[in-house]
């Protein structure tokens, strides 16, 4: 009975659109209500879920990227991504997805990277002649990028949740985010060809020279953090705080586009959207634990097993359930509540960890571009001035793409593992 008020509270609050963490919090109540279990519960495993400390390098990296982004990264990298791939046909979408996979590697989400590329891309788009509803697709898409190449929010959940050396995860996701980025590439150069795109003239080598000069402080910033990681120098928080210091003097002494007196105010947004991603750990620690105490994990694992046990059959099973998910949740409470018991699962059948970690997240991360709760959707048809249905038709080729390569590395573990094991033996 209290499991069904448990999941009867928890789809309610989704359907009706409460946040959620606030769902989570509800459902978690109400089941400790109904199983006579002490309310004092609730807090004392909110605080286990949160007192872990690698989790503290988010709040890190998010002021790190939120630093660099007001620094004036974000045209910077258009600029010298434009100068690459511009004078493709249908270049500016092209630009579009590797400013993406660029500006990913600062600020591990993709939220982030959809507001701030497409707050520059966009309007760019459109006003170049791209219809506006292919220039919010294609943002949409490649923002995902952002969580697959290092850093990445939802990888060190991961390694927070399993043990999994965050340095290792974010290794495992570097081949795959390139290989999800060129594939966003190609399909966006053939549909330019097909619908005749506009073209800009080559700029010349020495804009490309210019572009990169203007973009390499933030660029480095990337290996600046898998250095800090690779080399044993810092752990992942360390290195995070690190990024920020080098934010802080790249935008207001390199750059010179933030002012000393905006950085409270970048500190304390960065605050906030930490709190929130916390609070939320905090409350799908809740939901989890009632699930471990409940054996759901042991259900799930064992009536899939009851299907198959072919290693094949169940990885195109975890996707199916991931993608479907993914849909409906947001990632990080999806990875919190369904991480550690899939992960069994995937171990009593020969997946590597690391690998089934890696195809998760970017599983999850596909998430975010499909209705209905597709975040980075809303952002750019908000951004776009679209109502979501154009966005979602346009963005269906990216994501079939999306997929395909998401099949690829799951039937492939040594793209995800592969440079791990070389740079971290």
């Amino acid at each position: 009975m209290e499991v069904w008020v448990l999941f009867g509270i928890f789809v309610g609050g989704l359907v009706v659109g409460i946040p959620v963490a606030v769902t989570l919090g509800l459902s978690s109540l109400g089941y400790l209500l109904l199983a006579g279990i002490p309310p004092v519960v609730m807090p004392q495993k909110m605080y286990a879920g949160m007192d872990v400390f690698v989790l503290l390098s988010i709040p890190g990296f998010i002021l790190a990227g939120n630093l660099m982004n007001q620094g004036g990264i974000t045209n910077r990298i258009v600029r010298f991504a434009n100068a690459l791939v511009g004078w493709i046909r249908g270049g500016l979408g092209l630009t579009n997805i590797a400013a993406s996979m660029l500006f990913g590697g600062i600020t591990g989400t993709a939220v982030a990277d959809a507001a701030s590329i497409g707050g520059v891309m966009i309007p760019g788009m459109k006003k170049a002649g791209y219809p506006a509803d292919y220039s919010a697709a294609v943002t949409a898409a490649s923002s995902t990028v952002g969580p697959i190449i290092p850093p990445s929010v939802p990888m060190i959940i991961v390694g927070a949740l399993s043990g999994i050396s965050v340095g290792k995860m974010f290794l495992a996701g570097a081949v795959p985010g390139i290989l999800m980025g060129l594939a966003m590439m190609v399909t966006a150069y053939v549909i330019a060809r097909r619908k005749n795109f506009p073209r800009q003239p080559w700029q010349g080598f020495g804009e490309v020279a210019r572009s990169f000069g203007g973009a390499i402080w933030a660029i480095a910033m990337t290996f600046l953090i898998i250095y800090g990681l690779l080399s044993g120098l810092a752990t992942p928080t360390e290195t995070a705080v690190v990024a920020s210091v080098y934010a802080v003097i790249v935008g207001c002494f390199i750059y010179r586009d933030l002012p000393l007196r905006r950085v409270p105010k970048v500190i304390v947004d960065s605050a906030v959207a930490s709190a929130g991603i916390l609070a939320l750990v905090g409350f799908a620690n809740v939901f989890g634990w009632i699930l471990v105490s409940e054996r759901i994990p042991q259900a799930i694992a064992e009536g899939v097993l009851s299907i198959t046990d072919n290693k094949f059959l169940v990885i195109l099973i975890i996707n199916l359930l991931l993608l479907f998910v993914g849909m409906f949740m947001e990632t990080i409470a999806a990875l919190i509540i369904l991480f550690v018991p899939l992960l069994s699962l995937a171990q009593a059948v020969g997946i590597d960890p690391l690998h089934f970690a890696t195809f998760a997240v970017l599983n999850l991360m596909i998430g975010l571009t499909t209705p209905p709760v597709g975040v980075c959707l809303f952002v750019c048809a908000g951004i776009a001035r679209l109502p979501l249905t154009p966005v979602v038709i346009a963005i269906l080729p990216f994501l079939a793409t999306n997929i395909a390569v998401l099949l690829l590395v799951s039937y492939v573990p040594a793209i995800a593992t592969w440079l791990p094991s070389v740079l971290i033996p």
